[in-house]
């Protein structure tokens, strides 16, 4: 399993920062500014050549794949965490997945997958980048259902089943077509728009 799929016990230890502070709009545009001279960096642009509004799109996908990869795991076994925002930490790094620490909470029934991870945790993150970056609902919501396929790819095949229940609900539904053991998005991430960026896997854009 890949440290998408890990939320570490939180210590109360240095360094972790409450969740609930990644839904405040300047905290998320710093970030942001930290991604976007990073991948400045890497593909050796301009700044200009890397829109603020890419860099914003591209930094939540991997956002919401640190929400929602250890609670479509947990799922799996039949109970998920019932974590909150309030019950988060995160921790400040250059670059790769966002460290996540979680308090400990009671178990909730497998069947609220949704309610915990995608309305509990994601769809304020999501209220908080279409707001501050002018990013469209639909452009956020396929990252989610993006982010779900990328978990589900690394699970045990009844993940998928999970994944496709999901993508039937609003505000995913219809983000996303759901094969055996595959999902193709209705929509982009943007990343395509930096220069050298290309397309992912489950793009739109890709030609089958």
């Amino acid at each position: 399993m890949n440290p998408y799929f890990v939320w570490e016990p939180y210590d109360g230890g240095p360094g972790w920062r409450p969740f609930a502070q990644l839904l405040e709009p300047d905290v998320v545009a710093q970030r942001v500014a930290v991604s976007r001279r990073a991948l400045v960096g890497m593909f050796g642009l301009d700044e200009a050549a890397v829109p603020e509004r890419v860099v914003a799109s591209v930094l939540f996908l991997g956002w919401a794949s640190r929400l929602v990869s250890p609670p479509l795991a947990d799922a799996l076994t039949g109970t998920v965490r019932g974590a909150g925002p309030g019950d988060l930490w995160w921790r400040e790094v250059p670059g790769g997945p966002l460290p996540l620490a979680v308090r400990d909470v009671p178990p909730r029934p497998a069947d609220d997958l949704f309610d915990v991870a995608v309305l509990g945790l994601v769809a304020p993150l999501a209220e908080v980048f279409r707001e501050r970056f002018r990013l469209s609902p639909r452009v956020l919501w396929g990252n989610v259902a993006s982010a779900l396929g990328g978990a589900a790819g690394q699970l045990p095949g009844g993940a998928w089943d999970v994944v496709r229940g999901l993508l039937a609900r609003p505000p995913l539904a219809g983000t996303a077509v759901v094969g055996a053991r595959s999902l193709r998005r209705n929509n982009c991430c943007l990343y395509y728009r930096i220069p050298g960026g290309g397309t992912c896997g489950d793009c739109v854009l890709r030609k089958p």
